[in-house]
């Protein structure tokens, strides 16, 4: 345990690094590091289990920084304890291209770094999906393998946002005591004062929530220090509201809106390492200090070499497969298991909604592949997202793989970032594809990130039928696609279905949508492959007796209507051929070669969706036929509503024949 003395000049450290290079990049948050460097350094220097040499050791702490706009606070601390992404050039470098010190951080750029943050909220609803990973991790391999805690660096705004609530009630109902928050209160945001626009009683909130709370001086090192002991030993979640003074030892900006998003320039600097008693020059670390820090970092070693010791000890089974969870490795048996149910189902040729198609192939996946963690946001029947061989997670009892996440889409998004980001585990989560708008923030984090989560999204169109506009998609699928890095799929039958899984599941360097519709489809794939036909996005499902006039290309359920409008235009003597596009996207991405011979040379290009045009033009061209959405649906039995919206067999014919005898 450090002394008063010894702790202050390690948090100033923190505080001066900060402030130098906030102020060499004329940009950054200088008054969250300066704040919260006294709670920081308790925890780096007494609690936090790391171990610098090794960021990625798997049963270190968690430590997240919820409020990344404060990002200098942990890249002072990983470049202190010794982080080689972390040198003081990169320190010199923050907020620069290239750098290895974003302006928010970023998991994928700075080793060290849990979880990309900055949008506030998403890190304490990311660290809730971490700490529930701990946990259902340690059920399946016990405590010599994982016992570690989640720590979560929390300001005002992430507390704020609502996505909050639907994290800290989610921790709360599931006890998990291993998750720690440390809020910087500090009482400012942007505006000024939060008085100006918040009266919550934060302690009472979390208290309702089911978490354990209490209040400390932020900057008295022994009562942080207590409180995080006493948080250790909790039967719940835990919140530690530390009042801080944003901008701490700055002599007119602190406890002001001025520390918060810029510089304090260099009159102010001076005054504020003058008052901390920093006598060194811009991003000067004196030699005592920085071996102190050091020797932080490097404390963890001998307990990550027991660690190492024990798993190599264990029994070669269990070894192997706690190994190949945390690596990611796949499962060997996935091929297999794919290939068995996709020959039964070409030979009974089911007639079924898709997302019971998916109820189908998770009874078969979830055998093959025991890392995957499905749920749903409350929507368990109709997501159909739960197999009979899958026991609900509880409090107190984690062995189980399926999560009742409750009517919150938000956070059922983050905490599957958060299981993915934690190892182990590859969180499925289901909602309605229109209430993706909910679950968004956090699926575009799961992209920039490269986060593999799947989201399975029912009731994906007007098909849906009497619940109406409100709950029908139109744009969705547009405006997913257009995401950078997400994937969708919106397959046609029982088999593109269970193709859908595989390469979801396959896919280890970004999140998936699986478009499921409520509706039932009749069975497209009567001939079995052994290869993927889906893998390229898009294939000819049904090739033109003859040279080919029209090119008809669907998705989804959308499928059925395309290949009827193939047999009444076979009646007209007009050869068409179908083509099914089960992730338009994914098909987009192919080099030139695929698609040209995909996309085929037919006069007539016509694209049939129950969604907005957005996106085909680059499958038809601009004056290629849409046959789809242009405006909200309407609330009526899903037949009447395709035929009210003209998205029918016959419309198709329509519409070809209109530009054929042009």
């Amino acid at each position: 345990m450090t002394s008063p003395v010894e702790h202050a000049r390690l948090a100033n450290a923190i505080r001066a690094l900060s402030m130098d290079a906030v102020e060499q990049a004329k940009s950054g948050h200088p008054g969250l590091p300066m704040g919260a460097a006294d709670i920081a350094t308790v925890l780096f220097s007494r609690f936090l289990k790391f171990d610098a040499a090794d960021p990625r050791w798997p049963d270190r702490d968690r430590f997240v920084l919820s409020a990344g706009h404060g990002s200098m606070l942990i890249y002072s601390l990983l470049h202190l304890t010794g982080n080689t992404d972390v040198t003081l050039d990169e320190i010199k470098r923050f907020r620069q291209l290239g750098s290895k010190t974003p302006g928010h951080p970023e998991n994928f750029i700075t080793s060290g770094v849990e979880t990309t943050t900055g949008p506030l909220g998403q890190g304490i609803a990311t660290a809730v999906g971490m700490a529930l990973g701990e946990r259902m991790l340690n059920a399946q391999f016990g405590d010599d393998l994982v016992d570690h805690y989640t720590y979560v660096l929390a300001s005002d705004g992430d507390l704020m946002e609502g996505v909050s609530q639907e994290a800290i009630a989610l921790a709360g109902h599931l006890r998990l005591n291993r998750l720690i928050v440390l809020f910087d209160d500090n009482g400012i945001s942007i505006d000024g004062p939060l008085s100006l626009a918040d009266s919550v009683d934060q302690l009472k909130r979390f208290e309702a929530a089911g978490w354990a709370t209490v209040r400390v001086d932020g900057h008295d090192p022994q009562a942080i220090a207590d409180a995080i002991s006493a948080a250790r030993n909790s039967e719940y979640p835990t919140l530690i509201a530390c009042r801080t003074t944003i901008g701490y030892g700055a002599p007119n900006k602190a406890g002001t809106s001025k520390a918060h998003g810029e510089p304090l320039g260099a009159e102010e600097l001076g005054g504020a390492k003058q008052r901390l008693g920093w006598q060194y020059g811009a991003f000067e670390i004196p030699e005592d200090i920085r071996s102190a820090w050091l020797a932080i970092g490097e404390r963890g070693r001998a307990t990550r070499e027991a660690w190492q010791a024990r798993l190599a000890a264990m029994d070669a089974e269990l070894r192997e497969e706690f190994s190949r969870r945390i690596t990611g490795t796949p499962l060997a048996g996935l091929d297999e298991a794919v290939a068995r149910l996709k020959r039964e189902l070409v030979e009974t040729a089911p007639t079924l909604a898709t997302r019971k198609a998916s109820e189908t192939a998770l009874a078969v996946l979830t055998e093959a592949v025991p890392e995957l963690a499905l749920g749903s946001a409350d929507l368990t029947p109709s997501n159909n997202t739960r197999t009979k061989n899958l026991a609900a997670v509880s409090a107190g009892n984690y062995g189980g793989r399926y999560i009742h996440y409750g009517i919150r889409e938000h956070g059922m998004a983050a905490a599957m970032n958060g299981l993915s980001l934690h190892g182990g585990f590859i969180p499925a989560g289901g909602t309605f594809l229109v209430f993706a708008d909910y679950a968004r923030p956090a699926m575009r984090l799961a992209a920039l990130m490269g986060t593999q989560a799947i989201y399975v999204m029912t009731h994906d169109s007007i098909g849906l039928g009497e619940d109406g506009p409100t709950h029908q998609p139109v744009e969705h699928l547009a405006s997913l696609r257009s995401m950078p890095n997400m994937r969708v799929f919106r397959p046609a039958d029982a088999v593109e279905t269970l193709e859908c899984w595989q390469l979801a599941l396959e896919r280890r360097d970004g999140p998936t949508v699986l478009a499921l519709t409520r509706q039932n489809l009749p069975a497209q794939r009567t001939a079995f492959t052994d290869w993927n036909m889906c893998a390229t996005g898009a294939y000819e499902l049904a090739a033109a007796e003859g040279e080919a006039v029209v090119s008809l290309f669907a998705s989804g359920s959308e499928v059925e209507i395309a290949v009827a409008a193939q047999s009444l235009l076979a009646e007209r003597g007009i050869a068409a051929r179908v083509v099914s596009v089960p992730s338009l996207d994914l098909f987009l991405a192919q080099p030139e070669d695929v698609r040209r011979d995909v996309i085929g040379n037919a006069r007539i290009k016509v694209a049939v969706e129950a969604a907005v045009r957005f996106g085909w033009d680059a499958v038809i061209g601009p004056d290629g036929i849409f046959v789809g959405m242009s405006g909200f649906g309407a609330s009526a039995p899903y037949k009447e509503l395709y035929k009210h919206f003209g998205i029918t067999a016959e419309a198709v014919v329509e519409h070809v024949l209109a530009r054929h005898t042009a």
